[in-house]
């Protein structure tokens, strides 16, 4: 069987010192309508008690996937038991895009969610996003790479074989997608977007992953926990892409909720996902494909440290208002 591995380049020195460059504990830049008194960098709840929601309806959104509908059957235990923790009937919004998954958050629509891993800053500082929970492996360790990868038999064996060919990203907000990589091409290589390779956007790592599989992409940067659950159900096969490039381990989607909720409710609803038993669920079946297991707790602060030097290193700026 042919293994899904060309040679692998890890992240290196001249990428980690231009990162560095950046303050690595960003300011936050929340948007005008929250206030961060206690300095954690996300949004304070309210302090009028008026402004509390405290819906009969809890709306959950798990980052956008290629079938939704496969995981709406992957969150259902879960929520059965998110509801039974909070009194609250609870629905799963299948959403089709980073962008409408922010839109929800902003328009006080979605109230607990699951954010990928570049989509964090901009749900913390333009929607209120308070996230508090990571999956994890059953020794707490946890995190993704990002990979570039191609088709076999696509003539690119190293990251300097994209000169002149074309390169697909997820979305501008993503981190592997597309933060983590420009700034890698940028530093490592010297290789600019629209300049030195043609780009695409695919809008999900799933995507990006399909279209390498069947020629429409030269080549991907893609989140590779996405690679191998993709993989495991059998939506592509090993042998299928080629990585050329790994990256260092960064954090995963993060989960947590509208910062307006009712803090009691709020308190449920971390609460549930901390309780939550995992063995013999569909959750469990799914995500062990990626080497999860648990939920852990995570403060944006600390462990979004990297990413918000990612962001810095690309020159992104949130305009939320």
């Amino acid at each position: 069987m042919q293994t899904l591995s060309l040679s692998r380049t890890f992240i290196s020195a001249a990428v980690a010192s231009a990162f560095a460059v950046v303050a690595v504990n960003a300011s936050a830049d929340l948007s005008s309508r929250y206030v961060d008194n206690d300095g954690d960098m996300v949004a304070d709840a309210p302090s009028d008690e008026s402004q509390w929601a405290d819906p009969d309806t809890l709306v959950f959104a798990y980052t956008p996937v290629e079938d939704p509908a496969v995981y709406a059957d992957v969150w259902s235990d879960f929520l059965d038991h998110l509801s039974e923790a909070t009194g609250k009937e609870v629905q799963f919004f299948p959403v089709q895009s980073n962008a409408a998954q922010q839109e929800a958050l902003r328009a006080g629509r979605l109230h607990v969610a699951g954010f990928n891993t570049g989509g964090v800053p901009v749900a913390v500082n333009c929607g209120g996003f308070r996230p508090f929970a990571m999956m994890a492996a059953e020794d707490g360790s946890f995190g993704y790479e990002m990979e570039i990868i191609t088709y076999p038999g696509s003539g690119i064996e190293s990251v300097e074989d994209l000169e002149g060919r074309q390169l697909a990203f997820t979305s501008e907000t993503s981190n592997s997608g597309f933060r983590a990589p420009s700034a890698l091409l940028r530093s490592e290589y010297g290789m600019e977007a629209g300049e030195d390779f043609e780009t695409a956007f695919s809008g999900s790592h799933d995507n990006s992953i399909l279209g390498v599989v069947n020629e429409d992409y030269d080549a991907a940067a893609i989140a590779n926990s996405v690679g191998k659950r993709m993989i495991s159900r059998g939506v592509v096969n090993e042998g299928d892409y080629e990585i050329i490039y790994t990256s260092e381990t960064f954090p995963t989607t993060a989960y947590g909720l509208a910062n307006n909720l009712n803090p009691e409710l709020a308190e449920k609803i971390q609460d549930a996902f901390f309780s939550y038993d995992w063995e013999g669920t569909a959750l469990e079946s799914e995500f062990a494909n990626s080497g999860e297991a648990q939920f852990i707790p995570i403060t944006y602060q600390d462990n979004w440290s990297v990413i918000r030097t990612i962001a810095d290193a690309n020159g992104v700026t949130y305009d939320c208002d």
